[in-house]
C-alpha cells in the first residue's frame, strides 16, 4: 500500500483527523504523521521512511497477530502492550492491514 492510499483510508474512517505530533520531540529529524479520533491516536507513520506504521491493538489479539504475521511486531517507541508495528509490504494483506486500523479506530471511539 502506497502512503496516499493509506493515509486517505485512515482519513476516510468518520470523525478521524490528522496531527504531526511529536517533531518538537524529535527536533524535526522525523516527521510522524498520527491519525486521531474523539482526541486520542489510534495509528500512526513516519512519512519520511513509510515502511511501517503503528497501530493501537486490544492486548489480548497481540500474540494471536505476532503468530499469524511475519509483518507485525514490537511498535516504535510505544507501550507493547497496547500497539503493534505493521510492515508494509510484507505477508500481510492490505485488507487486513485496513481491518487492524479500523479496529485500532473503533476501540478508540468506544465501540
Amino acid at each position: 500500500m502506497d502512503i496516499e492510499s493509506f493515509r486517505n483510508y485512515c482519513l476516510s474512517l468518520p470523525g478521524s483527523s490528522e496531527k504531526m505530533p511529536f517533531e518538537k520531540f524529535f527536533r524535526g529529524k522525523h516527521s510522524f504523521l498520527a491519525f486521531y479520533v474523539n482526541g486520542h491516536m489510534f495509528c500512526f507513520f513516519d512519512i519520511d521512511k513509510f515502511d511501517r506504521c503503528n497501530i493501537r491493538c486490544s492486548p489480548d489479539r497481540i500474540v494471536q497477530l505476532e503468530s499469524t504475521y511475519e509483518a507485525v511486531g514490537r511498535p516504535y517507541n510505544l507501550s507493547p502492550e497496547h500497539w503493534i508495528g505493521v510492515t508494509f509490504d510484507s505477508d500481510m494483506p492490505d485488507d487486513d492491514l485496513k481491518r487492524l486500523v479500523r479496529q485500532s479506530y473503533e476501540m478508540v471511539l468506544g465501540k
